[in-house]
């Protein structure tokens, strides 16, 4: 039995900055020396981002990034904006862009509100109770008896644990509608200071928000998109390679250089032999999405199931468009498999904290 995807929807926040924009924010936060300024564009340049979007960059509203990470008044440690007035950012506007990319994916299903009778949440760049699920039921006007999922903390496969969890609810009682919502402001968390894994990450992510509709299915339903199965593998030689911490000045974010190196020893002796159990080779996958940690492991990725060079072609092309958004990258990609018709099946794959990877087939 499998999730079908009814409806698919995706939301970003404000006009695209331009990565060199970014770049200016960043030099006098984190460069502490004349040759570090100078470094800074090419960092941000070997991400291969164009453009990203952040709730920050919002003139309807007064907001601007060089307002939010400009020193506030209350502290002086150079460590930037307090993780309350972070986290009171995204209490405010993590609902409204969740809200509009699941409005999406309900008008891509053909669906009411009415009709959703389990709701999960996906986050890991902000906590709070009441949160985004209960301000989701206002907002979109969802019922109040709707049953309420929420996962935090999950990182960049944040999605895939969503999908997981809608795929046990849509079969829960004989399968009832199941909207899940993935939200990241990563621009709140950007770092102070010269270290370089965070640099990476204050380069690569952006903001954005992915949602899904679907309901219980079985092989009578061959048209649409199914979700069929999951994969999941711990690869504890990078436990430390891949981090995320709540620290007084935001979250701390640490990607080291040997993330691609460890995918691309340890990725295929997983995943292929997941995909033999249903007749699969990595050949027979028309559509990869590749979660873009960075162009390193799409390239890895590639080498390592012996793929094609453009089969990461998807990613990248989100990678630039939009940055990393975190736990619903995977699901922009796969809008853009479906938009561009690419013959099925999709397999979904992202890595997160521990080092983890998660896969998802889609039929």
């Amino acid at each position: 039995m499998s999730l079908l995807l009814e409806g698919l929807g995706t939301a970003l926040p404000g006009d695209p900055v331009p990565q060199a924009r970014f770049a200016e924010i960043a030099s006098p936060c984190c460069a502490t020396t004349p040759a570090q300024a100078r470094l800074l564009p090419t960092l941000y340049r070997r991400t291969r981002v164009a453009t990203r979007h952040s709730v920050l960059n919002n003139a309807a509203s007064g907001a601007s990034l060089e307002a939010f990470y400009g020193p506030p008044p209350e502290h002086d440690s150079g460590g930037g904006p307090s993780i309350t007035r972070r986290m009171r950012a995204y209490e405010t506007l993590a609902p409204p862009l969740a809200a509009r990319a699941a409005a999406a994916a309900l008008s891509d299903a053909g669906r009411d509100p009415a009709d959703i009778d389990h709701l999960v949440t996906v986050s890991c760049t902000g906590f709070a109770a009441p949160g985004t699920g209960i301000a989701l039921i206002d907002l979109l006007g969802l019922p109040a008896t709707v049953g309420r999922t929420d996962i935090g903390f999950m990182g960049c496969h944040g999605a895939m644990n969503g999908l997981r969890a809608a795929h046990g609810l849509a079969r829960l009682g004989g399968g009832g509608s199941v909207l899940m919502v993935c939200v990241e402001l990563c621009s709140l968390h950007f770092a102070y200071g010269w270290e370089p894994q965070r640099i990476v990450a204050n380069a690569l992510f952006g903001d954005g928000a992915a949602a899904v509709v679907g309901r219980h299915a079985s092989d009578a339903d061959p048209d649409a998109p199914r979700v069929v199965d999951h994969a999941s593998v711990l690869l504890p030689e990078g436990r430390d390679d891949m981090t995320w911490y709540v620290r007084d000045h935001g979250f701390e974010m640490a990607l080291s250089p040997t993330v691609p190196d460890t995918i691309g020893a340890r990725l295929r002796p997983w995943l292929e032999p997941w995909l033999a159990r249903h007749g699969l080779a990595p050949g027979d996958v028309g559509g990869w999405a590749i979660h873009p940690g960075g162009p390193r492991v799409i390239d890895a990725t590639e080498q390592a199931m012996g793929l094609g060079p453009t089969a990461g072609d998807p990613a990248r092309g989100v990678l630039a468009d939009i940055g990393n958004v975190s736990s619903g990258t995977v699901l922009f990609i796969v809008e853009r498999l479906r938009a561009a018709a690419v013959p099925r099946p999709w397999v979904t794959l992202a890595f997160g904290p521990g080092l983890t990877a998660e896969a998802a087939l889609i039929r």
